[in-house]
């Protein structure tokens, strides 16, 4: 049997399931033992999944900090505790005095570099327990504010309560806590009905599987014929071809630097062999970031 090809799949994930879940049943249809994911999504939310599987699992850290894109509905008047649709009801607050030129010149406000507090119901850890475990048991912690930086925001529709909108932003960035966030400075509070991520690391969810799909291609063994390979996961990051010589050093973890001919003036670079198969991902210290020994 041959071993099994690394690379990354593209996954529309279904509204109400899990993002382990997901991972769970993409092992489970494509037999692969090895497989991650570079951002959760929470069950509400549907939209693009990048999955590593195999080796390719080590190519996940470069896809933590990519930026992404979302479809999103805000529902004005109603806080919940959890921000979202799925959470109690705080309190209601009258929209009598929101006008749609008032929701546009709001929420563009939010566009640029900006303190966010997580939300108390969120997977972030604390004493290595998940914020909503903590929520949930009555004792609901505070992390620190964090900077994220929102590059767009798109008003697609007003249908006062709700407004429809998309958003590009950076990673690490509560959709749930910006709706509530804007409903606040609109003075009548909000909460997040709808999310669907629509980009991320430079992919598009026009390029995703759904699961049934998925399943689909894996009754006939084709599903391979959707993977994207490890060397053109990363294709903004640019690649050194190398010769024999190099191969044997990267192969055993060998030091490399300028005497090797090698220049790096980029964060991160690709160290490929003549067949295309990635080697390694060295950063611009000459460090190795991560080994392929045998190449994939």
């Amino acid at each position: 049997m041959q071993p099994q090809k690394s690379g990354i799949l593209l996954i529309d994930k279904p509204a109400g399931m899990t993002s382990a879940k997901v991972v769970a049943t993409v092992k489970r249809l494509t037999g692969v033992k090895k497989v991650g994911h570079t951002g959760t999504l929470d069950p509400l939310a549907t939209g693009l999944m990048i999955c590593c599987l195999n080796q390719a699992t080590k190519l996940a850290q470069f896809f933590l900090e990519g930026e992404k894109t979302y479809e999103a509905v805000l529902y004005l008047g109603t806080k919940t505790d959890t921000q979202d649709v799925t959470g109690e009801i705080l309190e209601r607050q009258d929209t009598s005095h929101v006008t749609e030129t008032g929701v546009e010149k709001t929420m563009h406000a939010f566009i640029g570099t900006r303190q966010q507090q997580p939300p108390a119901y969120s997977a972030l850890k604390h004493r290595g327990k998940p914020l909503y475990q903590w929520a949930r048991q009555g004792k609901p912690v505070a992390k620190p504010p964090r900077t994220v930086v929102i590059s767009s925001i798109e008003i697609q529709k007003i249908t006062l309560p709700e407004v429809y909108f998309s958003v590009t932003c950076s990673a690490g960035t509560y959709i749930r806590t910006l709706c509530a966030d804007a409903g606040d400075a609109l003075g009548c509070g909000g909460h997040l009905t709808a999310l669907r991520r629509t980009a991320s690391c430079g992919y598009d969810i026009t390029r995703s599987l759904d699961l049934k799909q998925l399943k689909t291609l894996a009754d006939t063994d084709a599903w391979e014929t959707r993977m994207i390979s490890p060397v053109e996961a990363l294709p903004d990051m640019p690649d050194i071809q190398v010769n024999d010589t190099l191969r044997d050093k990267i192969k055993f973890g060998q030091p490399l630097g300028p005497p090797d001919g090698i220049r790096i003036e980029t964060e991160n670079v690709k160290m490929i062999d003549a067949d295309d198969n990635l080697l390694a991902i060295i950063d611009r210290k000459y460090r190795y970031c991560c080994v392929f020994p045998d190449g994939i």
